[in-house]
């Protein structure tokens, strides 16, 4: 079996959920809902990811990898990890929703990010775009370079075309056609 099928797999045993009512981030309904925390948090699930994410990235001399708390903390704290030792060693960093009020009331932890930094936005589902397009609009605030937005999984409810209209590289490792129920 190879990794992207042994991925579909664990992704469909641990994070498809059907036959509810569920309530997206959108807060459209759905029949259907991706939970990829199980995934993402599992030590074969995470190192699945980080190895397709890294292997979708090469070529693109990022310096960093992040997005939005909560969905992109374990993606990008895995990639950065397993991309230790390799030609293109990538930094991990979270947007936050909100400022800290206290503290460095920063809006981005992890990386120290700077003007012309090359960065990668990830998300574990993408369905309208939004979460990831926030973090995009943070790391942008800082002179940052978006070179690519990375996904587990596309719903494909319009992601692909607000990230086109940003003029924004859009890549998932699987979209909801992946899953045969979902269709």
């Amino acid at each position: 079996m190879t990794d992207m099928k042994r991925l579909r797999a664990i992704i469909g045993e641990k994070s498809y959920n059907t036959g509810g009512d569920f309530k997206l981030a959108s807060g459209a309904a759905s029949s259907f809902f991706f939970d990829m925390k199980p995934t993402v948090l599992n030590p074969e699930g995470a190192n699945l990811v980080a190895d397709a994410i890294l292997e979708r990235l090469k070529g693109l001399d990022a310096t960093a990898i992040g997005g939005l708390v909560l969905g992109a903390c374990p993606i990008a704290s895995a990639v950065c990890v397993k991309s230790h030792g390799t030609d293109t060693p990538l930094q991990a960093f979270y947007v936050r929703k909100e400022a800290k009020t206290r503290g460095t009331q920063k809006m981005i932890e992890g990386a120290d990010l700077k003007k012309g930094d090359r960065v990668v936005i990830v998300e574990d589902v993408t369905t309208t775009g939004s979460s990831a397009l926030q973090a995009v609009m943070e790391v942008r605030k800082l002179g940052c370079e978006v070179v690519k937005v990375m996904t587990i999984v596309d719903r494909e409810q319009g992601a692909a075309a607000v990230f086109a209209r940003e003029d924004l590289s859009f890549d998932a490792l699987f979209t909801r056609r992946d899953f045969a129920e979902a269709a």
